[in-house]
């Protein structure tokens, strides 16, 4: 348990400090085969997890930003780069597990900064698993002395197809494949079963940590899960090549490594590598294969229709101001959270390009459209009967907001989405800083969209000032990242040069949607008398 804890505090750490960077990778366009399985092997070493790199790519395949070719490539250099992790912890590391958990605990203890946090957290995971392993190979010691080890070492040489399926079971059941091969590792080492059986044990765990996956994804898109189902067949197709030949060629175990474990970790490796070599240009044809075997869905879209919210505009209460009221304010929230489709893969985009993401939102718009021009006319026809006061303001408030929700709506098709599309035309990248301060303005925008509806529903007063105060502050936000972006142009980087514009013009986009967001707080605190009438100071007499 502490070993599966273990790996997980790393992975966590990784996540947590690069996980844009390592999204970024996976999900990147126009790559071949051979550099798909490059970054998946890099992408599983951060992790420490072919696992968890694999439902990221089926992640990112289910909404189109990844091929899948490029996909079962990735997938293949995943499972690669797990052994390099292997035989990196089968290393005798032990005189450092004081070093990695002084320093560990020191940078994430002593520290505020979250990367500097996530790395003092990577070093105590990775101490944590090498305390694991001398544990293990402590507890396993004694067994080799135990009469019934030697029937069971013996036993599971001889019937290599059970020693193959317990293996793949035990594997799937950790959900570790990592830890998997660690264990096997130290069991051969400690004299307890011998090469042969281990050697069994080792190709069965690969064959199970290529079904967790599988297992994972059974609920994701059809697209998602043909990539971990085609990383299914070829492994434990090679597996079972594999298994079968070492039962009519005897294979030479004493010259692949110094000593049992050794060799354990080095056929991971020659196998993993063997595999991706083999598999690459396989990918096609095992591609159509899984695609014929998986059966298609019907249109979600066509399926899903008469599930769609409808209008919440109800003409049967119009007579009736409050319920009238209460109609086009749920209306209303449903046009922001059709804006919200819209806004929230905007960052995603920019990274992938993908066209059919970019129409689909383009289509969106019209709907924000269509619903901001029918709660017009609605409360317009409301404003006809005997409203009060509060109900007539109340009124003019939920149809302003819809007027900002659908510029918000026009600002992303045709501002944002035209930089996208102009960005990926000329293949230009962002700048690491300038990504970063990007990514933070849209979780930002993200978070402070929340708060504006939640104000509109409640009308609180402290959430409307603390809206208003996010406002000011995403002034502040654009106007350091301008500072930046200029020093950066100064010092000559190319990739600030070559997208100067496209930065400014998103940055000055994501602070009208924002403020277009929290104009919803401006008439509540000015009814509390919250808001002062100018910013300006008296004007000094000559």
């Amino acid at each position: 348990m502490l070993l599966l804890y273990s790996v997980r505090l790393v992975r966590t750490g990784v996540e947590r400090a690069s996980g844009p960077a390592l999204r970024r990778a996976i999900a990147d366009p126009g790559r071949g085969r051979l550099a798909s399985a490059a970054v998946g092997a890099v992408v599983a070493i951060c992790l420490q997890s072919s696992t968890a790199t694999s439902v990221l790519t089926a992640g990112f395949a289910a909404g189109g930003l990844v091929a899948t070719t490029a996909g079962i490539a990735v997938l293949l250099g995943a499972d690669f780069g797990t052994t390099l992790v292997v035989q990196f912890l089968s290393l005798d590391l032990t005189a450092l597990i004081p070093l990695l958990l002084a320093v560990g605990g020191w940078l994430f203890l002593k520290f505020e900064a979250r990367a500097t946090r996530q790395i003092g957290r990577i070093c105590i995971g990775i101490a944590f698993i090498l305390i694991a392993l001398g544990m293990i190979g402590a507890a396993t010691e004694p067994l080799k002395e135990g009469r019934f080890m030697p029937v069971v070492a013996a036993y599971l040489a001889g019937d290599f197809v059970t020693a193959f399926l317990v293996a793949a079971l035990v594997t799937f059941m950790l959900h570790s494949s990592v830890a998997a091969v660690l264990m096997i590792m130290q069991f051969v080492g400690q004299g307890v079963l011998p090469i042969e059986a281990g050697f069994s044990l080792l190709l069965g765990a690969n064959a199970g940590g290529a079904l967790i996956p599988v297992w994972l994804t059974r609920g994701f898109d059809r697209r998602a899960r043909l990539l971990p189902l085609a990383n299914l067949v070829f492994r434990v197709t090679g597996a079972v090549i594999v298994l079968l030949a070492s039962r009519l060629v005897a294979l030479p175990f004493g010259e692949i490594g110094a000593n049992p474990a050794r060799e354990i970790a080095n056929l991971h490796l020659l196998f993993n590598l063997a595999l991706m070599i083999a598999c690459l240009p396989l990918i096609g044809p095992v591609q159509r294969l899984v695609d014929a075997l998986v059966p298609r869905q019907p249109d979600a879209d066509a399926a899903l229709a008469p599930l769609q919210p409808k209008s919440a505009l109800d003409r049967n209460v119009i007579e009736q101001p409050q319920l009238a009221l209460a109609s086009a304010t749920r209306e209303v929230l449903r046009m922001a959270g059709i804006v919200e489709v819209m806004i929230r893969p905007v960052m995603e985009l920019f990274e992938t390009g993908n066209r059919e993401e970019i129409e689909r939102i383009r289509k969106l718009d019209k709907q924000v459209n269509d619903t901001h021009t029918a709660i017009k006319l609605y409360v317009a026809e409301l404003n006809r009967g005997k409203l009060s006061g509060h109900e007539a303001e109340r009124g003019l408030e939920l149809t302003s907001f819809a007027i900002n929700l659908e510029r918000a709506g026009d600002i992303v098709s045709k501002s944002l989405l035209d930089l996208i599309l102009e960005m990926h035309k000329k293949r230009l990248r962002f700048s690491a800083e300038g990504w970063r301060e990007l990514t933070n303005m849209h979780a930002r925008v993200m978070d402070n969209m929340q708060m504006a509806l939640n104000v509109l529903v409640s009308e609180d007063i402290e959430s409307a000032r603390q809206l208003i105060a996010e406002k000011d502050r995403m002034r502040g936000i654009e106007r350091d990242s301008h500072n930046r972006h200029l020093v950066r142009l100064k010092a000559g980087a190319v990739e600030s040069i070559e997208t100067s514009d496209i930065h400014l013009e998103t940055v000055r986009s994501l602070r009208e949607i924002n403020s277009l967001y929290a104009a919803v707080a401006i008439p509540i605190l000015s009814r509390h008398g919250q808001l002062r009438e100018t910013r300006l100071t008296r004007a000094k007499k000559a």
